[in-house]
This record gives structure tokens, C-alpha cells and sequence, in this order.
């Protein structure tokens, strides 16, 4: 038998809040990861999955009070281990891929010389050598021109290719153990299906262990031999994977399974985590209709939005390598929207869905083309003719923490569209619609005297969603709004959008590069690459019978749910 190449038993982790007291992140976990092997931790964004990650690395604030009967690398035991001795084992023997690399990259450091710096830290090469061994794994994770990317700054790189970067820093020492920490989030499928790729390929080149980080049990099926779930920082089953997916043991994990949007199928509703929980503890509880929407054929509606001939172009600035030229990021875009249906753009990133977005609502002017919104051309309207146009034409940014004010309470936030558009009469009368929305969109009144920094991801995506309905819009724009939000909390959304459709008729366009998810929401679909719309038509149909080879590779992209030693899917719960 092969010792593993970490052991961590009986590891719980506490902060301290001035407000909350004490809170147990991690109750009393334990798991092992054999050389060569890869343990996948899943779970919701607050289970606990990162906390255990950065016990192990030592890089949890002092403010935590980690216990455990031991953590142990190989035969050498991490516990009570000096901040120097941890800095040696640290990248040399474990490597570490984080879920955001723009904001663990230095941005005022070439990507080559930061590759350099993690070998030179712990003296494994010099001179030439180091600078050879950096182009190499430039080479080795897939970057193009590894000598001009060697010379790049992290800005000048895309989220991908951010993601590649790091992933070679953290093999450089050609570490025992890898942590990749959520290392896809809001990823491009097709980009993330390259790096989980990678990530495999090197695990199996060097023997490393690998501790693998997410909240999407789909995309962990191919990937792990082992699956932990957790939930409120306890481990509530560990076993093989194929043994997990083909009959998972808790209601939270079932849950888990069944909160991505079927492929096979468009239900009502998707499920989500709730409904098998509250089912689970013996309530009166009815899961929920999954009877199809029945669609509005095109005859029964009118256009509400109408794109002639839309274009953006840019003039790109010359650089030491290129001279100035003209990059198209929208060129000769026709569309028409129909009142009251969700239309759905996908692509990956630098498509140029988000740029076509901020065009509609004339957040960027247009290079050339009309738009129409209500039979009104508004591609020429000066920005104080544009504002009773905005009040129908609202848009969901990805981001929401960015889009929310940190130093107005979400009162405040919810009140200021009315204000700037003189609606809603007085305070009091604001007041009381800003609590119907905040109860439309799931959330409880009392809340509307917190700041956004008290609500996770998904609560703050809520109130961008009330903040936008407090104008009574007709057509939404949702800008990759669920990209980086957890699996269970992306179905609640979705279903949330769903029902405020139903009630009140809003159009949606709907962005996002995830086909899957834009084949269960939207009705019609649009496929955008490199600036232009290369398919378009039912969902139903481009899913069945894609004719572009760009759209049948985002197809292929999608993770499907198939467990390491199996041909069947996962089991659907539809």
C-alpha cells in the first residue's frame, strides 16, 4: 500500500466575531489523498470547502483557531509547524491554484519573473536554467508564444490564460500535493474543460496528489476518485465517486445533483437544495411542478427591441509588437426580441455578447447600426432624452457586490432608482414598495437596513434583481448574472427570473457562456463568435441539431455528469 500524501484527522477550525461570537467553520473532518489520486471536496459557498484548503496551507488568519489530532504531509507533520518552516513546504511541497487569479497575481510583475520567483524562493534552479524551466511550463500548460506571454503583465492576459499562469506557478517546484480551489468558477465551458484537462494531465505527469475544490458535483464526476461533501462545515458522506453519483446517501447531496438544468429536458421549475432538505426533515413539503412552460408563438407577440446593422469597432493602440488596427468587437448585428419572451446569448469570453448588451441599452454607443426599443430608434438619443428609456430598459450586471454601493443600506439602494426617476411619491410610499420587492425576490424585510457586505452572493444578486424591478421595467438585460454563483444558488435565481416573468410579462435577454443553463432558461438562442452571430434559433432545436462547429464545441464542453469507470450520466431527479 502507498502512504498517502496527506492525512488530515479530526481537523476543526473556529473564528471569533465580535457580533456572531464564536463560529465553527469546520467541525471535525478527516480524509486522506494517495499519490496520484484526487479527493474532490464539494459543496455551497459557506460549507467549510476553502477553510479546510487554508488549514493545510497555514494561511488562515491569526484569528482562527485551528484544532486536529494531526495534519500530516507525507511523513512530515504540519501542525505547530513555524511561519518559516511553513513557507518552505509551501509552493516547494504544496502547490496551490486559487479560485481568483487576477487578484493572486502581482499585477505590477511580468507573469514570467513570477513564475521565476516561486522557484527561486526555494533555490531549485538559477540564472538560464530558471529562466528555460519558466518558458517550459509556459509551454507545458498550453499558453501560445511562451516568450511573449513570459513578458506579459497579469491585465494583459484573459481569464483563462490568468488561470494557466497560476496553474504553472504552482507546479514549478513540481509540488506532492495540489489544491485547486475552485480553479473554473465563471470560466468559459470550453475554457474550463481545457483546464480541468490540464489539471489532470499534469497530476498524472508528476504523481501529485490532488485536493480538488467546487461547488458543482456535475463537473468533479470525471474528475475525482473520491467525492467529500459538505455542508455547514461538516462532512456528511466520503466515498468513491461512482459509488456516490449512482446513489448519494444524504438529501443535501441529492440536492446537489439535481440543481444543474437538465439537458435532456426543460421542467417548470429546477430543483434545488431546499426542496430536498425540507422533504428530508418530514414536512408537508411538495416538491414542485415540472410541467413545461407552454412559448408564445412569434405571430402572437410584437418586437419590442429591434438591432439593424449593429456594430462596435475599436481602434487598437500600437505596441512594441504591433501596429494600430481595428478590432470589431460587434460587427453587422441583426436582431429582433418579441415582447414577453427570453431570448438567450451565449459564446465564450471575448465573444462580444457583453459589449452587443451595453450597445442596447446605450451604456457604450454603437460604431454604426440602429437600435429600436418600442418602435423608437433610441441609437442617437442624447443621454438626458435616454433616461425615461432606461427606466424600461434595466440591466443585471455579473458582478453584484461591484453593482451595489457599499456605503448606502439596501433601503437606500432600492429607493435611489425612483428618486432619480421621480417615482413612487413620498419616502414612506418608496419605502413600502422597496419591502415588496425584497419579499418578491425571497429576501425578508428587516433586511433592508443591512449594507450589501452582510449578504452572500446569491442575497446580493437578489437585490439587484429588486433594485431593477423597482422601475416596473419591460425588458431586462441579465449579464452572465448566475457565471460565479454557487450550482443551488444558480437554480434559485433562475427560478426566481422564471417566476417574475410569469407574473408580470418582462422580457428577458439572457448572457451567459454557459449553454446548458441559456438552453434551460431561454427560448431562442443566439450563438455569438468573434463579434458576430453565427447561429440562432430554438433552444430545443440548436441543442439537438447544431449546425456550427463553434456552437457543437460548446456543446461538447458541457460537463456531463458521467463518474470516473461509468457510461451512464448522473441519475436525474427530473
Amino acid at each position: 500500500m502507498t502512504s498517502p500524501v496527506l492525512t488530515v484527522n479530526q481537523l476543526s477550525v473556529q473564528f471569533e466575531d465580535r457580533q456572531l461570537g464564536r463560529i465553527e467553520a469546520v467541525k471535525n473532518i478527516s480524509f486522506s489523498i494517495a499519490p496520484g489520486k484526487t479527493l474532490a471536496i464539494v459543496g455551497e459557498s459557506g460549507s467549510g470547502k476553502s477553510v479546510s484548503s487554508l488549514a493545510v496551507m497555514g494561511l488562515l488568519p491569526s484569528t482562527a483557531r485551528v484544532q486536529a489530532q494531526s495534519i500530516r504531509l507525507g511523513e512530515t507533520e504540519l501542525l505547530g509547524l513555524s511561519g518559516s518552516a511553513m513557507r518552505a513546504i509551501r509552493g516547494r511541497r504544496i502547490g496551490m491554484i486559487f479560485q481568483e487569479p487576477m487578484s493572486s497575481l502581482n499585477p505590477l510583475t511580468t507573469i514570467g519573473a513570477q513564475i521565476q520567483e516561486a522557484m527561486r524562493n526555494h533555490n531549485t534552479l538559477q540564472g538560464k536554467a530558471l529562466q528555460e524551466k519558466a518558458l517550459h511550463l509556459l509551454r507545458e500548460v498550453g499558453l501560445p508564444d511562451p516568450h511573449m506571454m513570459a513578458r506579459r503583465y497579469p491585465h494583459e492576459l484573459s481569464g483563462g490564460q490568468q488561470q494557466r499562469a497560476m496553474i504553472a506557478m504552482a507546479i514549478s517546484c513540481e509540488p506532492e500535493l495540489l489544491i485547486a480551489d475552485e480553479p473554473t468558477t465563471a470560466l468559459d465551458v470550453t475554457i474550463q474543460r481545457q483546464v480541468i484537462d490540464l489539471i489532470l494531465k499534469i497530476q498524472q505527469d508528476f504523481r501529485m496528489g490532488l485536493l480538488f475544490i467546487t461547488h458543482d458535483l456535475a463537473l468533479v464526476a470525471d474528475v475525482a476518485d473520491e467525492v467529500a461533501v459538505m455542508y455547514r462545515g461538516e462532512m456528511l458522506e466520503k466515498r468513491p465517486a461512482l459509488e456516490l453519483f449512482r446513489n448519494p446517501e444524504h438529501a443535501y447531496t441529492r440536492g446537489l445533483l439535481a440543481c444543474r438544468p437538465p439537458l435532456d429536458k426543460r421542467p417548470r421549475r429546477l430543483l434545488t437544495v431546499a426542496d430536498f432538505m425540507k422533504r428530508e426533515e418530514g414536512s408537508t413539503y411538495q416538491m414542485p411542478d415540472m410541467v413545461q412552460k407552454l412559448i408564445p408563438s412569434s405571430a402572437e407577440v410584437d418586437t419590442i427591441l429591434e438591432l439593424k446593422g449593429l456594430s462596435m469597432h475599436y481602434m487598437q493602440k500600437p505596441s512594441l509588437f504591433s501596429s494600430a488596427q481595428l478590432f470589431k468587437a460587434v460587427d453587422q448585428i441583426d436582431l429582433k426580441v418579441r415582447r414577453g419572451m427570453r431570448l438567450g446569448i451565449v459564446g465564450e469570453s471575448g465573444s462580444g455578447k457583453t459589449t452587443l448588451a451595453r450597445c442596447m441599452i446605450r451604456l457604450l454607443d454603437p460604431s454604426k447600426g440602429n437600435i429600436t426599443f418600442n418602435g423608437q430608434d433610441i441609437s442617437r438619443l442624447g443621454q438626458h432624452e435616454l433616461v425615461p428609456i432606461r427606466r424600461k430598459l434595466q440591466y443585471i450586471f455579473q458582478n453584484p457586490y461591484a453593482a451595489l454601493n457599499p456605503r448606502l443600506t439596501v433601503a437606500d439602494i432600492l429607493c435611489e432608482p425612483m428618486i432619480i426617476h421621480g417615482l413612487g411619491g413620498d419616502f414612506k410610499q418608496r419605502l413600502q414598495k422597496a419591502t415588496d420587492r425584497m419579499e418578491q425576490v425571497g429576501l425578508r424585510p428587516e433586511m433592508l437596513n443591512r449594507y450589501p457586505h452582510e449578504f452572500s452572493g446569491g442575497q446580493r444578486q437578489r437585490i439587484c434583481i429588486a433594485r431593477v424591478l423597482m422601475l416596473d421595467p419591460e425588458l431586462i438585460i441579465c449579464d452572465e448574472c448566475v457565471s460565479a454563483l454557487d450550482v443551488s444558488v444558480q437554480a434559485q435565481i433562475l427560478n426566481l427570473l422564471l417566476d417574475i416573468q410569469e407574473k408580470s410579462g418582462i422580457t428577458f435577454i439572457f448572457i451567459s457562456h454557459d449553454l446548458s443553463v441559456v438552453k434551460y432558461f431561454a427560448e431562442e438562442v443566439c450563438v455569438m463568435s468573434q463579434g458576430q452571430i453565427v447561429e440562432q434559433g430554438r433552444a430545443d432545436e440548436i441543442y439537438a441539431r447544431p449546425q456550427h462547429a463553434f456552437t457543437r464545441r460548446l456543446l461538447e464542453a458541457i460537463p456531463r455528469g458521467i463518474p470516473k469507470g461509468s457510461l451512464q450520466p448522473l441519475t436525474s431527479y427530473y
